[in-house]
């Protein structure tokens, strides 16, 4: 397994289209929900992604305080492969790169509730109601150092 963390000034075209391919199959077509996945946050967000053979089990990006949300952010959380632990791996590779490159004492999540569990087996904490977000529920959820 490999760990890839780049800059979007860093990602080459072919980095970016898969990862672009990878969320647009994941949230789009395995969720069936159709939203604006281009937000403009990747230019000013890290990029990791984990492959295993070449091929993406997992993908998260780390957006700074004040452009996804205010704070510090991790989101477009994927894994390619369920039950294999990638999910966690890139979570704590997102949480380090949060602290690594924008010195997060906080980190936020939009979390699809039915994940809670998942992000707390990582530190996060729910911090808000449920709320419907591209029609599917979800709940911000927090990191503290």
């Amino acid at each position: 397994m490999t760990l890839h963390k780049k800059s979007f000034q860093e990602l080459t075209t072919d980095e970016l289209y898969e990862l672009l391919r990878v969320r647009s199959e994941v949230f789009v077509v395995e969720q069936n929900c159709v939203y604006q996945d281009l937000d403009g946050d990747d230019q000013q967000s890290i990029h990791l992604w984990l492959t295993v053979n070449d091929k993406v089990v997992a993908l998260a990006r780390v957006c700074p305080a004040g452009t996804h949300m205010e704070q510090v952010s991790i989101g477009r959380v994927i894994t390619t492969e369920r039950g294999k632990g990638y999910g966690k791996q890139i979570m704590l590779h997102a949480i380090d790169a949060a602290v690594e490159h924008f010195g997060a004492t906080l980190i936020d999540i939009e979390a699809q509730e039915y994940a809670k569990g998942f992000y707390e087996s990582v530190g996060f904490k729910q911090s808000s109601d449920t709320f419907m977000l591209d029609g599917i529920p979800h709940i911000k959820m927090t990191w503290i150092r």
